[in-house]
């Protein structure tokens, strides 16, 4: 299997999460204990190993071979729109959030609530 790193590195521990190998970063230790995981050929017992572009990552017991490979262009371009936006949402949400803790911002009545009191709820973004 390919796997596209868009960063410079990505830990083993992150890796083997992300390919759906392990439930959980902390499962890691036990994994490589029962397991043996192999880094270029050659046995790797760290859980923070960097893993980098070209490196190859081999687990005998599960059938996997994990390649590492670089994005195109346009799947890194696209990253970086996806990662730049996310940030910015997210920095949206903070600043509405500290905003509405002050008392700035207030939620529109529900029909529960009588017209002269209104409640506070906090800003919620959905997928963040």
């Amino acid at each position: 299997m390919d796997y596209k790193l868009y960063d410079e590195y990505i830990l083993l521990q992150a890796l083997l999460k992300e390919v759906g190998i392990i439930q959980s970063g902390g499962a890691i230790k036990g994994f490589l204990q029962e397991f043996p995981v192999f880094f270029n050929d050659e046995k790797e017992e760290r859980r923070r190993k960097k893993i980098r572009i070209g490196d190859v990552i081999s687990i005998p017991s599960q059938n996997a071979t994990i390649t590492i490979v670089a994005p195109t262009e346009d799947e890194q371009k696209q990253y970086e729109e996806d990662k730049a936006e996310k940030e910015r949402v997210a920095k949206l949400v903070k600043q509405l959030n500290a905003q509405n803790k002050q008392g700035k911002i207030t939620a529109i009545p529900s029909a529960k609530t009588p017209k002269n009191k209104k409640k506070k709820a906090p800003v919620r973004f959905p997928g963040t």
